[in-house]
């Protein structure tokens, strides 16, 4: 599995009655239409998808497409028909579709946790012991819980409602307490299932960015769900797109807004708008370093350490922003963007052209797309 902590091989999803049947008419090569003249209901049919540690990959479709059935089989709760779903368990790694059940609950004790689109809290539970739950079915000590419990509070804003209880609470302070329910049990991997979706758009949004800002204080493997195309392009590292049943592409953002690979893609992403999409370092004029020798920036030289950093007083954007923050970020000075990598090394440079040629870009792919449908 190298640096993959998930990694579905083949997966059939058929719902219906006797299965071995099901299994076998799967491996005689039958059609999803022949199937369902058989009475089964095929939910997902081939998938392979590997998710890498410490990644957003989100799984994007219509309604029926599968994405929750797929999702579901990483911690069991979806039956698998034909295929293998392997989970990262320390130095091993656990097929979940057929360990026993000991063994899958343990993975869903301590390795995997799931945040639900309706919250799921328990009413008769405070807002500390729905978080403390996970806690406690793994045995952690009440001092240590507590101390736990106490911390991812703070850290999603609720501390001052842990003795609340969820009817108390809005929709956004609720889904914030299963965050924390989740985040709290320190498992490798999040399932989220559409859990935004039930919340008013404002609210949607300012959970979006706290869970991107959550994600970049408690890093953790994250498979979300989601139908709505935007969501799923400013959350995903990476993002999969389900077509009945079957994944018909798996890129970045960027992929998938700039070269979708069906008209079904095309669909989904036609008109996106590109500074909600593309990041610096894809809009960005690399620039090649050389050891000592300072960089020249709109006439003014910039002195750098040994490995590429830039000094003190230098405005910096990473090169991972977005290219609305980095069209805000330039108009806030009139002189050009040093894009910056991960390490703080200097990886490119940004002003007016390649902001315009960016723009151009994303819209033209945007018009070609549409203009490319009957």
């Amino acid at each position: 599995m190298s640096g993959d902590v998930l990694v579905f091989e083949g997966v059939d999803v058929v719902y219906g009655a006797q299965q071995a049947a099901a299994r076998a008419r799967l491996t005689r090569g039958a059609s999803r239409e022949e199937l369902r003249a058989a009475g089964y209901v095929v939910a997902v049919e081939g998938a392979s998808l590997r998710v890498q540690r410490g990644e957003i990959c989100v799984l994007m479709g219509q309604s029926g497409s599968g994405k929750s059935s797929l999702l579901r089989c990483a911690n069991g709760l979806t039956p698998v028909t034909r295929g293998r779903v392997l989970v990262r368990d320390g130095d091993h790694e656990v097929d979940v579709t057929g360990c026993d059940p000991r063994r899958l609950r343990a993975l869903r004790r301590r390795r995997i946790a799931m945040v639900f689109q309706h919250f799921a809290l328990m009413p008769w539970r405070s807002v500390r012991d729905n978080v403390a739950f996970g806690l406690e079915l793994q045995g952690v000590p009440r001092d240590e819980r507590e101390g736990r419990v106490r911390d991812m509070l703070a850290l999603v804003g609720l501390g001052e409602w842990a003795r609340a209880y969820p009817h108390e609470l809005s929709g956004g302070m609720q889904q914030r307490v299963g965050l924390a329910r989740a985040y709290a049990t320190d498992a490798d991997i999040l399932l989220m299932d559409e859990p935004f979706s039930a919340l008013d758009p404002l609210t949607r949004l300012r959970l979006q960015d706290e869970l991107l800002a959550l994600q970049r204080t408690v890093p953790r493997t994250i498979v979300f769900v989601t139908h709505d195309v935007a969501e799923a392009l400013k959350m995903g590292s990476r993002v999969a797109i389900l077509d009945a049943g079957r994944i018909v592409q798996v890129g970045t953002p960027e992929d998938i807004a700039l070269r979708p690979a069906t008209t079904y893609v095309r669909e989904f992403a036609a008109g996106l708008n590109p500074l909600a999409v593309l990041r610096a370092a894809s809009v960005m004029r690399p620039v090649a370093l050389r050891p000592g020798v300072p960089l020249v920036v709109d006439g003014q030289r910039i002195a750098l350490d040994a490995a590429g950093r830039p000094g003190p007083g230098v405005r910096t954007i990473g090169a991972d922003a977005l290219l609305r923050d980095v069209v805000a970020a330039r108009a806030a000075a009139d002189e050009s963007l040093v894009v910056v990598g991960d390490d703080g090394c200097i990886v490119g440079l940004i002003d007016e052209r390649e902001i315009l040629q960016a723009l151009i870009r994303g819209g033209s792919a945007a018009q070609l797309r549409a203009s490319s449908e009957p």
